[in-house]
């Protein structure tokens, strides 16, 4: 049974005016600010830089779909809110799409295709992008930085059906993975997300994946200061060693020990007994020196003694700075890694890199680099070029909202090519200024 399209729809009369809908409207899309995002990777060339890197193992004679369009298609599908693979077929012929895509006169892959893409790359080819991502964030900077944080986290990333090493972690009570995150914590920009089985790293891990990042930004950078920072998920004693072995920094959350508490308790009723004559709450920071079985030397452990209404709250971290007031180092440094939680909430909600419903393993950790390239992309379009613009602190799915779902009719002429942008868009002024910055 064929469709007919072109019958008119009527729907309620207004002003004594009839209301006609067809479907003669030519090539429209709804994601014309994606062209923004284009004059962006024409720039930063992270897709292209990535597609170098892969092996490609399909015969020449019946590729139709080179690497560079198909991680250009995924990627921008995944900006403007098409996360899914099935999006593909959806998405094959907009016009938008294939313009970004550099193929005007061919249909986009469909989902078949992007499916045996995403389950074709080996452990080499996903360490090889990995060091992308991190050449990506060093050419980032046009100067050498004096100093950069490196925030790392992990979050859940719930399964649902039977994807290889899917582990039950009784913590979040589900099956997942618990991917690591790693960004630079003073701009946001992301260094790498690896996908690990659902349990917590071990030190010996997070160790051997900080070897790897570090390595690379001082071989570029061999002056530039490195901070770690992170909960008390990462305060162990093989981070200690290695941060000891590579002069680097650490602020980093503790576990408290029943020695440390102890150490603390004189803090602690201090605190109660100010907020017991205050009637208000009350917040002290003192330091000592301690070192567990596991420790090879001393640590600097500083305490957040707190009390108010709802009781005692006592905090610890572990640090190896020395010229830095306690006070500051935990509410200024230790604190400011609440930043990441914003992080990581643009890339697994706004962006869905939780999207890993693949059986392989190594094609969900590929997934995992297809939306954090999305986020690269969106990260450097708000920080450089909407900088001027209301939208300069906006997160991901309201410059989605906002600049990327941007409805237009595209008409293909014999010398070039014109999109046709709402006249009643009430960001004009917003989108020229993005343009100029754009295209200058």
């Amino acid at each position: 049974m064929t469709k007919d399209t072109k019958q008119m729809m009527l729907f309620k009369d207004i002003s004594g005016k009839k209301v006609v809908a067809d479907f003669d409207g030519g090539d429209v899309s709804s994601d014309a600010g994606l062209l923004f995002l284009r004059e962006v990777e024409s720039r930063m060339e992270i897709i292209k830089g990535i597609a170098n890197v892969l092996k490609d193992k399909r015969h020449p004679g019946y590729v139709r779909h080179q690497f560079v369009h198909l991680l250009t298609q995924r990627v921008f599908q995944i900006a403007s809110g098409y996360e899914d693979a099935n999006d593909s077929d959806d998405l094959k012929n907009d016009p938008i799409m294939k313009i970004v895509c550099e193929k005007l006169d061919t249909s986009l892959a469909s989902q078949p295709t992007m499916c045996r893409f995403e389950n074709s790359f080996s452990r080499t080819d996903l360490y090889r992008i990995a060091q992308v991502f991190v050449d990506v964030f060093i050419d980032s900077y046009e100067t050498p930085p004096e100093g950069i944080v490196l925030d790392i986290d992990d979050t859940d990333d719930p399964t649902h059906g039977s994807q290889q090493l899917s582990f039950f972690n009784a913590y979040h009570g589900s099956y997942c993975f618990m991917p690591l995150h790693i960004y630079e914590g003073k701009s946001g920009k992301l260094i790498t997300t690896i996908l690990r089985t659902g349990k917590r790293p071990s030190g010996k891990e997070i160790a051997m994946i900080l070897k790897r990042i570090v390595e690379r930004i001082r071989e570029a950078w061999p002056q530039v200061g490195i901070i770690v920072r992170g909960d008390s998920h990462y305060g162990c004693p093989e981070v200690f060693e290695f941060c000891e072995t590579h002069h680097l920094s650490y602020v980093l959350g503790i576990t408290p020990h029943n020695p440390m508490l102890k150490k603390a308790q004189l803090l602690s009723d201090q605190v109660k007994e100010l907020f017991a004559l205050k009637n208000e709450p009350v917040k002290l920071f003192g330091e000592f020196y301690y070192q567990a079985n596991s420790w090879k030397s001393p640590q600097r452990i500083i305490c957040k003694a707190e009390h108010n209404d709802k009781g005692a709250n006592i905090r610890f971290i572990v640090t190896n700075l020395e010229n830095n007031h306690r006070r500051m180092i935990y509410k200024t440094i230790y604190c400011g890694r609440g930043a990441m939680e914003l992080m990581i909430k643009e890339h697994k909600n706004h962006l869905r890199s939780d999207k890993t419903s693949c059986s392989s393993f190594l094609a969900n950790q590929f997934r995992l680099f297809l939306h954090s390239m999305a986020y690269v992309l969106l990260h450097r379009f708000r920080e450089r070029h909407l900088k001027n613009t209301q939208f300069a602190k906006a997160q991901f799915d309201t410059i989605r909202l906002k600049i990327l779902k941007l409805g237009a009719r595209v008409r293909q002429l014999s010398t070039k090519i014109k999109i046709h942008l709402p006249t009643s868009c009430p960001y004009q002024e917003d989108l020229f200024r993005i343009w100029q910055s754009c295209v200058t």
